[in-house]
């Protein structure tokens, strides 16, 4: 199995690409978010690949990072998600946009993707809210929702950070589950907003998960 390329980006396509290896054109499929993400033709590239091995042929599906792989993978254990719909998946949203929209069941963001309907959304929600846990959810984990993000340059950025990694921590000591906790935590802060503090996040929260 290849698990990972490093070489020259010999060419680039609406949806795959390929990387020269010390001589060698392999063909990779990416999802649109990857291929936005490269860098010139002719430049040095490394990209971490998913095997799929099938009687008529081998797919190569190449991401940046390991988080992209990851999401990959676990979108695929849905029923009626495969390779192509996962990368329509990653293709529009970023991994933290993901997390963000299964951990406070935003089905609306899902259905945006090519390929999701309302059936598949609610499907995606139900089965990966849990299984999250088993993934780093990266920068989403500490930060705020989008809607309740500070702009670029606000100097208060990472105190509103600080509050909502500290009511999340909180509510996972009291033995919710992180994935749980995490949804609970942005839908008090998209309630609250500027009003939100640790005590007041966190007592929202718990109303949240009590639903």
């Amino acid at each position: 199995m290849i698990a990972k390329l490093k070489g020259l980006l010999d060419s680039v396509g609406e949806a795959a690409l390929v990387i020269d290896v010390g001589g060698v054109g392999y063909q990779v499929f990416c999802s649109a978010r990857t291929l936005r993400g490269l860098p010139k033709v002719g430049e040095a590239v490394q990209l971490h690949i998913e095997t799929h091995v099938r009687e008529d042929h081998i797919h190569l599906f190449g991401f940046l990072t390991q988080a992209e792989r990851a999401w990959f993978t676990l979108l695929q254990t849905v029923q009626g998600v495969g390779a192509k719909v996962a990368l329509a998946i990653l293709g529009s949203l970023s991994t933290d946009e993901l997390t963000r929209a299964l951990a406070s069941g935003d089905k609306a963001m899902l259905t945006r993707c090519d390929g999701v309907g309302p059936k598949l959304a609610a499907r995606l929600v139900t089965e990966l809210k849990d299984k999250m846990s088993g993934l780093d959810l990266g920068a989403a984990a500490a930060g705020l929702p989008e809607a309740a993000a500070p702009a670029a340059g606000e100097g208060a950025g990472g105190q509103e950070q600080s509050v909502v990694s500290d009511a999340l921590s909180a509510l996972v000591n009291l033995g919710y589950k992180r994935a749980d906790a995490f949804g609970a935590v942005m839908q008090a802060a998209r309630s609250l907003g500027d009003k939100a503090d640790v005590s007041a996040l966190i007592r929202l929260g718990l109303k949240e998960l009590a639903k």
